[in-house]
């Protein structure tokens, strides 16, 4: 079945104002059933690739459009809740942390640098960890605070892997950070990140970790782990969209950074002496934050469109378990690692990685596989010099097949 004109423009937000009422969504299974394909639009596309940004299910795109009939006014939708706090409480659940600990953001690169700001850095110097596997947006990150005068020491990769000995090597006493992903977006390699905090921690270090690819695809305990801080963005296997993410700061560590963000969304109190019949006082406003995650580090406002979709799609991922999901991805991903070196290809993926992700080199990758995937309908990642499959609750082996078919021999 193709896509219907209607579901597209649903999908996409585009129906006309005028034409919203409020929608019925969809049950959420209280048990995992894989493929979930009745939970997204039909369509011709065999899509593999959720690492890059997920489809909106079906019950997601039914809650923005609750959210929306708020929005026109709809008498129907007076009741409507959008209930931000709430979303907090269901993604600390997810992760295995306090609400008091989390927090909306922008994005993940918005919560990796409020991070570094809140500790100091660049400006007060030192010795700053991490490695060539993390998210390559943030390695001019890296290479600037070094240019700044940081100390900046880069892990390399041996086959696919940051090896656990050369942490070791590389954190020392005076190290103030070691930042990584969780799941790099490269290749799928996935740290051992309570051994890496452990060795950073004896150190005296701090650690911070990306995990916009872990979390929704594989099982994340940040309590677990010990890690310090964590990020990520809601447009992959979150099944949100672009334009809000969650920030994770470990309670015990709040009272030790630097407040750079004075965001009236992280307030307790606020009372100006001002304005007509405000109450006197010797100062402008008198004013406190909230002593958590969100009093340190909210600023402005929030996609609140994405908080809709949120609810509904973090009550699917805690209904049908993370564990749940990853389980169904390993035969599809498993395949792909035996049979895409078979045909030629160059593995890049640790054969142990157990993200739903597989990475391979291919010089000259587009000009060889762009015309065969679009003839095929097939969407994957596919860069100058690599490409990458990501899977996700909606597939199956028959799409795996269809890949293979597409992709030929290298």
């Amino acid at each position: 079945m193709k896509i219907t004109r209607r579901e597209l423009l649903t999908a996409a937000g585009c129906l006309p104002l005028a034409g919203i009422t409020l929608a019925k969504t969809p049950e959420i299974a209280s048990s995992a059933q894989f493929p979930f394909k009745s939970g997204f639009a039909a369509t011709d596309i065999t899509y593999l690739d959720s690492g890059s940004q997920h489809p909106l299910s079906l019950g997601a795109v039914s809650a923005v459009q609750n959210y929306l009939a708020k929005r026109t006014l709809d008498p129907k939708a007076a009741n409507y809740d959008r209930d931000d706090a709430g979303l907090l409480v269901k993604y600390a659940k997810l992760v295995n942390a306090d609400v008091e600990e989390v927090t909306f953001v922008q994005s993940t690169t918005a919560g990796e640098h409020l991070i570094l700001r809140a500790l100091g850095l660049p400006e007060s110097g030192g010795h700053v960890v991490s490695d060539t596997l993390h998210f390559f947006g943030s390695l001019p990150l890296y290479e600037d605070m070094a240019r700044q005068g940081m100390e900046v020491t880069w892990i390399r990769d041996r086959d696919g892997r940051i090896e656990l000995d050369d942490v070791r090597k590389a954190v020392r006493p005076g190290t103030k950070l070691v930042s990584l992903s969780l799941i790099s977006t490269i290749n799928g390699f996935q740290h051992d990140l309570k051994a890496v905090c452990d060795i950073a921690h004896a150190a005296g270090a701090l650690v911070y970790a990306d995990i916009i690819h872990a979390v929704g695809c594989v099982p994340v305990d940040l309590h677990g782990s010990g890690v310090d801080f964590a990020s990520t963005a809601s447009y992959k296997w979150l099944m949100g969209e672009f334009g809000l993410g969650f920030l994770y700061v470990r309670k015990d560590i709040q009272p030790q950074l630097k407040r750079t963000c004075f965001g009236y969304y992280g307030m307790s109190t606020f009372q100006t002496h001002i304005y007509p019949f405000d109450p006197p006082g010797d100062t402008i406003v008198d004013y406190a934050f909230h002593d958590n995650a969100t009093g340190f580090f909210a600023l402005g406002t929030r996609a609140h469109t994405v908080i809709a979709m949120l609810h509904h799609s973090i009550d699917y991922l805690l209904a049908t378990g993370v564990e749940n999901i990853q389980g169904h991805s390993k035969p599809l991903i498993q395949r792909l690692k035996n049979e895409l070196p078979a045909r030629g290809f160059q593995l890049m993926t640790p054969p142990e990685s157990a993200a739903p992700m597989v990475a391979c080199a291919c010089e000259g990758a587009r000009t060889k596989l762009d015309q065969r995937l679009s003839d095929a309908k097939v969407k994957i990642t596919v860069s100058e010099t690599r490409f990458r499959v990501s899977t996700s609750v909606f597939n199956d082996m028959n799409d795996i097949d269809r890949l293979l078919d597409a992709l030929g021999t290298a």
